[in-house]
């Protein structure tokens, strides 16, 4: 099963090897691993993505609150939420094909960040499965290259 954990740590250095360390030590893989700063500089959310058994991710994420560096540890998996990517695919755009990739980019509500005689580069942001449509559509057309930043996600508020 498909688990998004969001993990909030101290921004030390060593912090983030420690904790991928549990995921490598077991033989699990990150799919997605997102970190940066939150509103306050010493902490950092880190947001990762891995498929394995219930038991078993629940016992890292246990290991996970036991770590020094870490203040708070929790599968959003298991609520609902709201979780984005953003990618920048660079795609071939010549003379015939122009047209037909600013139709797509504008139908996923992406834009074109920048633009050579040849290619355009864009960006898409969403789900999972939209940048995934997205790349099935372009294929055919000509990626030449693809930037992804992985999965963050946030726990949806509580409604009264």
């Amino acid at each position: 099963m498909k688990h998004t954990i969001s993990v909030l740590l101290q921004n030390k250095p060593g912090v983030l090897s420690r904790v991928t360390g549990l995921f490598s030590g077991r033989g699990f893989n990150i799919e997605s691993l997102c970190v940066a700063e939150t509103l306050d500089p010493a902490v950092s959310c880190l947001t990762l993505v891995t498929r394995g058994p219930d038991p078993i991710i629940e016992q890292i994420t246990k290991q996970l609150h036991k770590l020094i560096d870490v203040i708070k540890v929790v599968d959003i998996s298991e609520s609902d939420y709201v979780e984005r990517e953003m990618v920048l695919i660079r795609v071939k755009a010549e003379s015939n094909t122009r047209a037909e990739v600013l139709r797509v980019i504008d139908i996923f509500r992406g834009k074109v960040v920048d633009v050579s005689p040849k290619s355009y580069a864009v960006e898409i942001t969403g789900p999972q499965s939209k940048i995934k449509a997205v790349i099935d559509i372009l294929k055919p057309i000509g990626i030449q290259e693809i930037v992804r930043t992985g999965t963050i996600a946030m726990a949806r508020a509580k409604k009264f």
